[in-house]
């Protein structure tokens, strides 16, 4: 076991599978500067122990019982935002990521993913960052069916707009291109640019949508008229 750091990251696991949990407890255990407060079998459990400890991380399951752990993480956003969560899943499809973004998670993986992936996810997070940014526009799909729904919502909080980052005119070109549902090779000929160059500019947008929630931001972008987003039929 790894000698703990003054000042580790709080982590709460809920998860169903004792299988599951002693591997990531293994894992954890081996890194100094991570702390595991205490593992949970079901959704109710973690959001009643992630409000009363207020952890650094959660890392929850999708398929939880008494409550689904993609309801779980819409709670816990809402009732302690500060708490980054990682949704884990056995099933990865795009409509659990669609779901996992649209409760405000910070990361998504799949349980099979390598120990070391894990591990830097949850220094990524507790450093502020929407890992799960990525996956949406690594799936152009996704991406569109995420800006769409957006492109619907109307109402903000007070003092929202000062949060958001702004994207530069090529980013914004960008982006409205993977809102259509344009993969990054098909932005690099529309744009008449190379498809690194939009893999670079990508990563810059995801930092400044990072700054703050991304679907907030998203929305924001999509008010503010920087992004039409997809083409809807009427």
């Amino acid at each position: 076991m790894a000698e703990r750091v003054e000042k580790a990251i709080r982590i709460i696991l809920a998860d169903a599978s004792r299988l599951t949990t002693l591997g990531i407890k293994q894992v954890l255990e081996r890194e100094a500067d991570m702390e595991l407060l205490m593992a949970v079998t079901d959704g109710e459990e973690a959001v009643a122990r992630t409000t009363e400890l207020e952890p650094d991380i959660l890392i929850i399951e999708v398929d939880l019982p008494k409550l689904a752990g993609v309801k779980a993480t819409q709670r816990i956003r809402r009732e302690v935002p500060h708490v980054g969560v990682i949704v884990l899943t056995a099933d990865d499809q795009e409509q659990t990521l669609f779901d996992a973004i649209r409760a405000g998670a910070a990361a998504y993986l799949n349980k099979d993913c390598d120990p070391a992936e894990l591990v830097d996810t949850i220094r990524r997070v507790r450093g502020g960052q929407f890992v799960i940014n990525e996956k949406i526009f690594s799936r152009p799909a996704v991406a569109s069916k995420v800006l769409a729904e957006f492109r619907e919502l109307s109402v903000y909080g007070p003092g929202s707009s000062h949060v958001f980052a702004p994207l530069s005119p090529r980013e914004v070109q960008i982006l409205d291109n993977i809102a259509q549902g344009r993969t990054n090779k098909e932005v690099a000929y529309a744009l008449a640019i190379s498809e690194q160059t939009v893999k670079n500019h990508m990563s810059s947008i995801l930092r400044k949508l990072s700054v703050n929630d991304r679907t907030q931001a998203v929305v924001y972008a999509m008010r503010q008229g920087w992004i039409k987003g997809p083409d809807l039929p009427t």
